[in-house]
């Protein structure tokens, strides 16, 4: 079995994309938080002393995506065209959903760049509420559709 990450010596490497065409290529993630009723209270009528929680995880969620390359060893540096994000309110649950879709005109896909976004919006949540409930969970973070690329698309059932 060839990996594409590993040279003919098994030193790691990242593989050339050189040759490729660009094409059109999007993705989109999600994940959720799930925390007390006070803290969802709390972010939703805006009076977490840290500031806006949703408005400053969407702007994490952004830089997350952008800077996927810095965390994941592997992953090119991506010149995005787009990203964007979405927070769902489930109040029966105490839970907020975030997705978030990066789009570019490129050689390889934006995935990692979705989830990255997912998973760094996510923690910020975190981070502005943790004072008020440190129980929360973190879950659910899946890639959900994605398009583009030698791979073709993929859409979760």
């Amino acid at each position: 079995m060839h990996l594409t990450h590993l040279d003919e010596k098994d030193r790691p490497k990242m593989v050339d994309v050189g040759g490729k065409k660009d094409t059109k290529r999007q993705a989109q993630a999600s994940g959720i938080i799930t925390m007390s009723e006070k803290a969802y209270t709390a972010i939703i009528s805006n009076e977490v002393k840290k500031g806006p929680v949703l408005q400053t995880a969407v702007i994490a969620a952004i830089m997350g995506a952008k800077k996927t390359s810095d965390f994941i060893p592997m992953c090119h540096p991506l010149l995005l065209t787009s990203i964007k994000c979405d927070v769902e309110e489930i109040p029966k649950q105490n839970s907020f959903k975030l997705f978030v879709t990066a789009s570019l005109e490129g050689k390889t896909g934006v995935e990692m760049e979705a989830l990255s976004g997912v998973s760094i919006g996510l923690l910020t949540i975190y981070d502005m509420v943790k004072a008020i409930d440190k129980t929360m969970l973190i879950g659910d973070i899946k890639l959900l559709r994605k398009s583009g690329g030698k791979s073709g698309d993929f859409l979760r059932a």
